[in-house]
């Protein structure tokens, strides 16, 4: 066993909710140990790899670009989405859902800047809802890209925590594995595991758990920061509702790496904390396999514009509202009630040249390198942009063809039990593009996308404009296989709002925190049964800090 080490606090996870709670730990001078089952290559964990996406409300970006949102839109919109309809387990969580709203309309953004953030000039508008005012979706754009991405969010506390460490206030322990959180007359004191054998493994690439010895640490306070269970396939099996959801997909591929594996939730329950909404989660409906793949099986989730044609596995269109990027969860439903675990997206040249963006700081070079010369110039240069063309020309997923017919004969070779029967499929396109002809349509895809381009930041860079699917002037035909893809834990361990644990019985645990996925990005399901996207990184930034906080009052 290693030597027993004290500390003001350890925080286990070294991801985005971790560093806040370091940063804020050690800007009131406590000494802090995190440690973390990879190596240093993995500083940020998760949200390195994202796009970058802050939920924020009633900002000068909106403001310049004529939207108008308020505080009390965004909580109804969340309220809304949220659905909360538990007694118990929603109480913390509706807590935490009002404390973050007005947290993004009041400090987030200044907290932000004010560590060297800044944001792209459009906002997107994104998961747009399930077709009422009071119900899932946001009435607004409120998707503000970090300039530079996940690595500029990693950034803006990895560096004052990298200083800290070289002053002598935080101690990485890298390759050390929790196994046990270590509990004296109901106090949590500290943690035991293992060492891992070293490894040097680029980022994101999944290593080895190799034994090379033991540890134990103890301190005044234990944050856990691990995140959720995306990349473990079984525990999601194992909670996916599906009454609400659909029957259990038999392929999913993993938008998160290996390291995801939700480990801590059953040790910090092993310790006594409660866990709460299990069963709570958000996968997404377009994921594509990435043709360059750092961890196995790696997803990468297109986040569309709204006018690709959503058909399923036997080119049966999607019910209303089940358009691209509108309700991530009846999308899902909706799939997977036909008996498959797939669908597609048929469009044209003109309509992935435009609306076509990859999730991930790694597809989006442009905006994660800083450079507005580069990113000007992919964002609004005709083609398609490098990284969706590289899945185009490579990518398993995609069918390129001059017509239908032979865009129907590659959507079958790659089908899994599905079958495309062309003249029906013709009748549905044919169908949906009489509705172009006039500025008016019956058709409520086309309606949405008309209201999409009211907003000028949808016009200019995000949506196509209406034309025939079939019209060889805006061709080639594509179609996209789209397949589940696992990402984020929506419930987890149970936390007030100084994001302290929870005990079965309503009691706080002494000692105990947790925050970011492993919370359920705060309270055990802050976003109850949806998510307005935009908030993963936000819900790691908020309960990272409420605990960092809490915690340095603590000791």
């Amino acid at each position: 066993m290693g030597a027993t080490t004290q500390a003001d606090a350890i925080v286990v996870g070294s991801g985005l909710a971790g560093l806040v709670a370091t940063y804020e730990l050690t800007r009131a001078g406590r000494r802090v140990i995190v440690v973390d089952q990879e190596n240093r290559h993995n500083l940020g964990g998760q949200a390195f790899w994202s796009l970058g996406g802050l939920f924020l409300v009633d900002t000068p970006e909106q403001r310049r670009l004529g939207i108008k949102d308020s505080p009390e839109l965004a909580l109804q919109d969340w309220l809304g989405s949220a659905g909360f309809d538990r007694e118990d387990e929603d109480y913390w969580p509706r807590q935490w859902a009002r404390a973050y709203v007005d947290f993004a309309s009041t400090e987030k953004r200044d907290y932000l800047r004010g560590l060297g953030m800044k944001f792209t000039p459009v906002v997107g508008w994104a998961e747009r809802g399930g077709g009422f005012a009071d119900g899932h979706g946001n009435s607004v754009p409120r998707f503000h890209i970090a300039w530079g991405t996940g690595p500029e969010v990693v950034r803006v506390f990895a560096e004052p925590v990298l200083q800290a460490e070289r002053d002598g206030l935080v101690e990485f322990r890298f390759r050390h594995q929790v196994d046990e959180i270590i509990v004296d007359d109901g106090v949590a004191v500290g943690v035991r595991g293992t060492v891992l054998e070293a490894s040097d493994t680029a980022r994101g690439v999944a290593s080895s758990r190799a034994r090379a010895g033991d540890f134990e640490l103890t301190a005044g306070a234990v944050i856990v920061t691990t995140g959720g269970i995306g990349h473990n396939h079984q525990m999601v099996r194992d909670n996916w509702p599906v009454e609400r959801l659909g029957p259990v997909p038999a392929h999913m591929i993993a938008g998160v790496p290996a390291y995801v594996d939700g480990r801590m939730l059953a040790i910090a329950e092993s310790a006594g904390a409660s866990l709460v909404n299990r069963d709570r989660m958000w996968h997404y409906t377009e994921g594509i396999h990435n043709w360059d793949p750092v961890w196995p099986d790696h997803a990468i989730r297109i986040i569309p514009g709204p006018s690709s044609l959503w058909v399923d596995a036997n080119g049966r269109r999607l019910p209303a509202p089940n358009f691209p990027g509108f309700d991530t969860n009846a999308s899902m439903k909706a799939i997977l009630e036909t008996g498959f675990d797939y669908s597609w997206f048929i469009l044209t040249r003109s309509i992935i040249e435009k609306e076509f963006a990859l999730s991930g700081s790694e597809q989006n070079p442009d905006l994660t390198g800083k450079s507005l010369r580069v990113a000007a110039k992919s964002r609004l240069a005709k083609g398609m942009p490098g990284p969706v063309k590289a899945f185009a020309d490579h990518g398993v997923d995609f069918v390129v063809r001059d017509n239908l017919p032979d865009l129907v004969a590659g959507m079958n070779e790659i089908g899994r039990g599905g079958h495309i029967d062309l003249q029906q499929l013709e009748r549905v396109i044919s169908a949906r593009d009489t509705q172009v002809e006039n500025p008016y349509s019956k058709d409520a895809q086309l309606m949405a996308i008309s209201n999409a381009r009211h907003y000028l930041g949808d016009k200019v860079v995000r949506v196509a404009k209406p034309h025939r699917l079939l019209d060889p002037e805006h061709g080639p035909l594509i179609a996209v296989r789209l397949n589940i893809l696992t990402r984020k834990t929506l419930g987890g361990i149970e936390t007030n709002l100084d994001s302290q644990v929870m005990l079965p019985d309503g009691g706080a645990f002494d000692g105990l925190y947790a925050a970011g996925e492993a919370a359920g990005f705060g309270g055990g399901g802050v976003h109850g049964y949806n998510a307005l996207e935009g908030t993963f990184l936000g819900g790691c930034i908020f309960s990272g800090r409420a605990a960092g906080r809490a915690v340095a009052r603590r000791v």
